[in-house]
């Protein structure tokens, strides 16, 4: 059935902290349906984020008055009104299309847009990426807050925010200067929902669902059942003056993943044996691992209005989100291939002369450094992370004057606990002088499918007599961010203006404080090639390691010992703590320190509405003042006793570290411009320029460096540098809008182009002049004068590059006639490219591989029908190769993620109008993420399986 909206009701979109989880008809009192997915509410706050022209606001009302919509399509054609009216190019996804059907967070439903793709991380969609640039470069605001990261770096975990909660999301791929600095890819605005614009006085929705994932079936102990519940209540009182609002999101799934995964080169050549005068690129080995644990993730959210006169508007709002994951990985890993550490025989080269076949054995004896083994590993990933956001809000509109005031606070934390555990076989277990046994295996890497592994003696990896434990080691980050921000703005409508439409102006201020922690624990040393005093391999008792053998896709690979390294320690005495470790452990030390940023803006901005050639010409000009001042705080190891006493952990002290304050401040005046040319009623072109930045990733900002001296020269390791600018760019766009009659659709498409004025990557300079650099260089005890100045390992703005690309999308809802109307389509796709180039030696010689983050081509698409009883959707989302850091092999790795299609159906069946059904099913072709080195398939980097996960579950709402 068809609803007409009505303005006050359906002027911001819908179904605020998501009082729908399924699309399910609900009555209105015309008796007309509408699908409880967009619960008919308006948030003021969306609606000045969408388009600060007065103009344009009263095009957006009028519009979202007079579409008639039911179901699914009421959120298409809504985000076609955002767009359409909207001062910058921008794509919106709103609560029906978040809420009604949610997706597992916020970045399943944001890569539904145009240029926007997601990175899988444990199988789930995590970091965001637009038009081919990296969640580092993204700026993103909850209710106009900027977010504090649980990353350890610049970018946003999404998947720390549940779709549930969210009442609107807002990709501004232009700038304009109201925004918030920092988003050189764009800004993403997420939006929470004004309970006083609920339709209902009071609202209360309540969905569970049980969920099932078919990949725990081949992990021994995984528990393939999870679910999702969520509770949301809005309230008006009062006489509609005051309006509350809570929102609760739980979510329990297992993690489960089976991996394959072919190690980086090192960049060097290697005889392969030493009968053989042939040299090779060798991979370091490879691993073979089942992923457990669970997920566990609550979200909690509150909202209290205060609207006393039609005039004024206080909010206070808060959000909180609690995301703990147990990951466990146990499995095979023959590492240490490389070095001279083993002879390789039968080998097999990629095209690049990198082995990725062979057969591998130990060296004959005084051969070598190292020796390679076949190792049982057991991991521990567990991280625990939280967010909370909230502040207070103060809205004043009187005749022409508009001000809009904000306080907030928000802080992020992180907790990874990263246990390394692993054991091999050796001879003489137990005496005093125990020995890595002779070991050989035959392994094939086949590209981006499964590659073939074996072991001469596979029952040796399953026998306790034979096996020991060689090292257990506890690699704790722990990370802190905080913001405390202030902004408000002043606008003056100028309706008479032939020109402007309205000035406006405001000022902004945040304090950001970023703070690592690193810890260590280690017992002994892995293969016991350097054996620690007082710390052999230990036995492994029966109780404390169980024979695993492989299933599914995995099967007829060696089997192994799941190992509880924990407890293997206790049978023996051994009690783990990690702490800071001044001594044999001092980057535990060095690589902790904290940042501080401080932003204080100011901007002016001009909306514009004239009349240019007969058309109507609206949009804004403005300019941006950004002051930025960055400093941190760390320790400089200056060695011969001239710093000051640190004490750590474990009570042991030195005087060969010194405090050390880095930093710099700086200003941009960032001018943006946002033209849109009326041609016809459905017809307009969009021109936008602007120049914008990215604050330097926060984790690349640490001033903690160690040292060492060599030849009479003090030199300097560290990676990291509090002296880099930020990224800094000017963009430019043009796009040509089409949108049929009634909402029911939109045809655009559009070029962009951004220079990229530099990027961080690590540099060693030589002779470098640490004073000017603020690094003190210590007295050679020799000379009784500094030392000279020697290497600096540090990060730098390294030369940028062009960025350019075309976007295009179609939307079409109520196309065809009947009981088909509730038919509709949506597709996009954009194709973007870059000259950046990037060298490696993971795939063995080097190469150059691109930008990360960048996607030549990424798609998506979706058929959907509803009829106010039943809904459906059908949905793939696109992306070809790209480049990115996210792979971790005891440090991060630039690695080349193949192409991939994620397929996704949704529906829901309206038994009442309170009462509804709702089935998922992701990922439906059990898509596997697939990595590989320096642009070269061959060269195997992870294949992981996730499997898909399907949700049965109901919806009941009042």
């Amino acid at each position: 059935m068809i609803l007409k909206r009505n303005l006050l009701v359906m002027a911001l979109a819908a179904a605020g902290l998501t009082m729908a989880f399924g699309v399910q008809a609900a009555t209105d009192d015309t008796g007309a349906q509408t699908a409880a997915g967009t619960s008919q509410q308006t948030n003021t706050a969306s609606t000045s984020q969408a388009t600060t022209n007065p103009k344009s606001q009263q095009e957006l009302a009028k519009s979202l008055s007079t579409v008639t919509v039911t179901g699914f399509s009421s959120s298409v054609e809504k985000s076609i009104d955002y767009q359409r009216y909207a001062d910058t190019i921008q794509s919106v996804v709103t609560a029906a299309d978040i809420g009604g059907l949610p997706d597992q967070s916020i970045a399943d439903s944001l890569t539904h847009l145009p240029g926007v793709s997601a990175e899988r991380i444990a199988g789930q969609a995590s970091q965001i990426n637009i038009r081919g640039l990296s969640g580092d470069f993204i700026q993103t605001t909850l209710d106009g807050r900027e977010q504090p990261s649980t990353s350890g770096t610049n970018y946003i975990q999404f998947d720390q925010y549940p779709s549930e909660l969210i009442n609107m999301a807002t990709v501004y791929k232009t700038s304009q200067a109201s925004l918030v600095t920092g988003g050189v890819a764009g800004t993403i605005a997420l939006q929470t929902a004004n309970p006083l614009e609920n339709s209902k006085d009071q609202s209360l929705n309540i969905d569970a669902r049980g969920s099932y994932d078919g990949q725990a079936h081949d992990v021994p102990g995984a528990n393939p059942v999870g679910y999702r519940l969520s509770v949301a209540y809005q309230g008006k009182f009062l006489d509609n003056t005051l309006g509350v609002g809570l929102g609760f999101a739980d979510m329990y799934q297992p993690h489960v993943s089976e991996q394959f995964v072919g190690e980086a080169s090192d960049g060097g050549l290697y005889k392969l044996n030493k009968d053989s005068s042939q040299t090779a690129y060798l991979p370091e080995g490879y691993q073979l691992q089942q992923n457990g644990g669970e997920e566990r993730r609550r979200g909690y959210l509150g909202t209290v209005v205060w609207r006393p006169t039609k005039e004024l508007q206080l909010t206070a709002d808060t959000f909180f989100s609690k995301f703990n994951n147990s990951s466990f990985g146990y499995g095979l890993r023959s590492q240490n291939f490389y070095g001279n550490n083993a002879q390789i025989t039968n080998p097999v080269l990629s095209s690049l002369g990198t082995v990725i076949g062979g057969t591998v054995a130990t060296n004959p004896a005084g051969v070598g450094g190292n020796q390679f083994s076949n190792e049982t590993t057991a991991d521990n990933y567990t991280t625990n992370t939280d967010v909370f956001s909230g502040g207070l809000n103060l809205k004043w509109n009187h005749d022409n004057w508009h001000i809009d005031s904000d306080i907030s606070m928000s802080h992020a934390s992180s907790h990874e606990i990263n246990v390394d555990t692993t054991a091999d076989p050796y001879t003489g277990l137990g005496t005093s002088n125990p020995q890595l046994m002779a070991q050989s295996t035959n392994f094939l890497f086949k590209g981006r499918n499964i590659g073939d592994v074996s072991m001469a003696n596979p029952g040796l990896y399953t026998n306790l007599n034979d096996m020991g434990l060689s090292r257990y080691g506890v690699y704790p980050y722990i990370y802190h961010d905080r913001d405390k921000a202030f902004r408000t703005s002043v606008q003056y409508d100028l309706p008479n203006n032939p020109v402007f439409s309205a000035i406006e102006a405001g000022v902004y201020a945040n304090n950001h404080t970023y703070n690592a922690d690193r810890e260590v624990y280690v017992y002994g040393s892995e293969w016991n090639t350097s054996p620690v005093p007082g710390e052999p391999p230990l036995s492994i008792p029966s109780s404390a390691a169980q024979v695993t053998c492989w299933k599914g896709k995995f099967s007829g690979f060696p089997c192994f010992l799941t190992l509880n390294g924990p407890a293997i320690l206790a049978a023996h005495g051994i009690v783990a703590n990690p702490v800071k470790n001044i001594t044999d452990q001092s980057w535990s030390e060095i690589q902790s320190g904290s940042v501080n940023e401080k932003t204080r803006d100011v901007f002016v901005m001009g909306d514009l509405d004239a009349q240019v050639f007969g058309h109507e010409l609206t949009g804004n000009v403005g300019v941006r003042v950004s002051r930025q001042s960055q400093y941190s705080y760390g320790l400089q190891q200056v060695g011969n006793g001239a710093g000051v006493l640190i004490v750590d952990g474990n009570g042991k002290s030195s005087m060969d570290y010194a405090p050390i304050k880095s930093g710099k401040t700086y200003t941009d005046y960032l001018p943006s411009m946002n033209l849109i040319y009326h041609l016809t009623d459905q017809d307009q072109m969009r021109f936008a320029a602007a120049k914008v930045l990215s604050r330097p990733p926060i984790n690349t900002m640490l001033a903690g460096a160690g040292s060492w001296v060599s030849a009479g020269q003090y030199n300097v390791w560290g990676g990291t540098s509090p002296l880099l600018n930020p990224l800094r760019a000017q963009q430019y766009d043009l796009d040509y809008e089409h949108y049929f009659d009634d909402s029911t659709g939109a045809v655009t498409a559009g070029v962009f182009f951004k220079k990229i004025n530099s990027f961080i990557e690590n540099v060693t300079y030589n002779n470098f002049d640490f004073a000017s650099a603020g690094i003190t260089v210590p007295t050679d005890p020799s000379t009784g004068k500094p030392y000279l100045n020697g290497q600096y390992q540090t990060s730098y703005n390294a030369k940028g590059g062009d960025l350019r690309g075309v976007e295009a999308s179609f939307t079409k809802t109520h196309f065809l006639p009947g009981i088909w109307s509730g038919l509709g389509f949506d597709a996009n796709f954009a194709y973007t490219k870059s000259n950046v180039r990037n060298a490696t030696t993971l795939a063995g010689p080097t190469t150059y591989i691109g930008l990360p983050g960048l996607s030549k081509r990424v798609a998506s698409a979706a058929v959907f029908y509803d009829n106010g009883t039943f809904s459906a959707r059908l949905s793939a989302n696109y992306r070809s190769s790209f480049l990115s850091n996210t792979q971790i092999a005891v440090t991060n790795q630039l690695v080349t993620f193949a192409s991939e299609t994620v397929y996704d159906f949704q529906a829901a069946y309206n038994i009442t109008k309170q009462f509804s059904v709702v089935y998922q099913m992701l990922n439906l072709s059990n898509q596997p993420t697939k990595t590989y080195f320096g642009g070269n398939p061959q060269q195997t980097g992870t294949i992981q399986y996730f499997g898909r996960t399907s949700y049965l579950g109901v919806n009941f709402q009042l």
